[in-house]
């Protein structure tokens, strides 16, 4: 599937829900002037004399390069067009269907050239491996991002969440009441995974959810990859990566992805097909992707904004409308008025979420890939 991206941030829970911080004020303006400054290396919007400064620059700039953004995922559609509208930035975005390693490989490869990427979105792993091509910077709302899903340094944060989840279709499949119902003969042919998990987040995060309904734990992955391995033996595992495509088709009748992916094929193949989403209650595993800004952007005032707009009020908002949960979740509903509304929508969750720490997906990465392949014949 698109945007096969691997994060495992730790979160904030309260209850059950993907949270920030406490919602601060909308940023105040700090300088209606813009002082002379290399955008390249600086760290807060300060640098430019305040948002004024960095809206100036990067309307000067006038372009930012974004890559790995499919436009049906988490919103990413209307985040693209509400930041052109307002800001008038034309957006280029490359390989919408790209996945983190691709985002990096990219930066390596086009770096020095007016076509690198500016940002990046990451999965965790991916993101603590390549730190030394990011750039230090503090969102004006960086208070409200819990210490947990972002650097200190402020190279890399977690934005936007959700958990995994098994979306089905019901006319074609029995409804599933657990992860391990999938091993039935009912769902022969029909059960795809999105990604590889040693590369894929929603990949990664649906083997943790069988993990933990099997007995495993957040560093011992031996029960999910011998669930997959059955799955394999069974013959019920697809090696098809889902997308859209493959939903309306009725190619992939089971899908294990993150829970707004399955939320948004409903919500978008309504009257088309029917699409359930299933967060199993005990087996509830959650994660953030990641937010940094390219050192070598080439349009590095652009890449600043983006970050500003998107830890915005008006952003975080706008992933929340995609059913993806934002990192400042809690504090919106503190402040945002039309926020619980939107909550409202979003795929029920019970249960006590599992999020791993980076230091653990190092350790589960290790093993993945001495055993993922071998698991599902080659």
């Amino acid at each position: 599937m698109r945007k096969r991206h691997f994060t495992v941030a730790a979160s904030v829970v309260c209850g059950v829900g993907l949270i920030g911080a406490a919602w601060g004020p909308t940023a105040s303006l700090v300088s209606a002037s813009s002082p002379r400054v290399n955008a390249s290396t600086a760290t807060s919007a300060k640098a430019f004399g305040g948002l004024a400064g960095l809206i100036k620059a990067a309307k000067k700039e006038g372009n930012l390069n974004v890559i790995a953004l499919p436009p049906d995922w988490a919103n990413y559609g209307a985040i693209i067009a509400s930041f052109q509208k307002k800001y008038g930035i034309k957006i280029n975005s490359a390989n919408p269907d790209a996945n983190s390693q691709d985002e990096i490989d990219a930066a390596v490869r086009l770096k020095g050239h007016d076509t690198a990427p500016d940002v990046f979105d990451l999965g965790t792993n991916v993101a603590l491996k390549n730190t030394n091509l990011y750039a230090r910077y503090k969102v004006l709302t960086w208070k409200d991002i819990p210490a947990n899903v972002k650097a200190k340094n402020g190279k890399w944060y977690g934005d936007y969440g959700g958990y995994s989840s098994i979306g089905y279709n019901p006319d074609v499949v029995p409804a599933p009441k657990s992860i391990n119902d999938l091993l039935k003969p009912a769902y022969r042919g029909k059960v795809a995974l999105n990604g590889d998990p040693t590369k894929a987040s929603a990949g990664f995060h649906g083997l943790m959810m069988a993990n933990i309904a099997e007995g495993g734990t957040a560093t011992n992955l031996a029960p999910g990859v011998a669930f997959f391995h059955k799955l394999y033996q069974e013959g019920n595992f697809l090696k098809v990566d889902p997308t859209p495509a493959t939903v309306q088709s009725g190619a992939t009748p089971v899908v294990i992805d993150w829970e707004y992916l399955n939320a948004g094929y409903a919500k978008e193949f309504a009257g088309k097909i029917k699409w359930k989403t299933l967060v199993p209650k005990n087996d509830v595993v959650g994660a953030f992707y990641d937010q940094s800004v390219n050192k070598d952007a080439p349009h590095p005032a652009a890449a600043r904004l983006w970050e500003e707009y998107l830890y915005s009020n008006a952003g975080q908002v706008l992933w929340l409308k995609g059913l993806a949960r934002p990192v400042r979740l809690a504090a919106m509903l503190k402040a945002h008025a039309g926020s619980k509304g939107l909550v409202a929508a979003l795929p029920k969750v019970t249960g006590k979420p599992l999020v791993l720490k980076p230091s653990q997906i190092v350790q589960d990465q290790s093993y993945l890939e001495q055993n993922w392949s071998s698991a599902i014949g080659g």
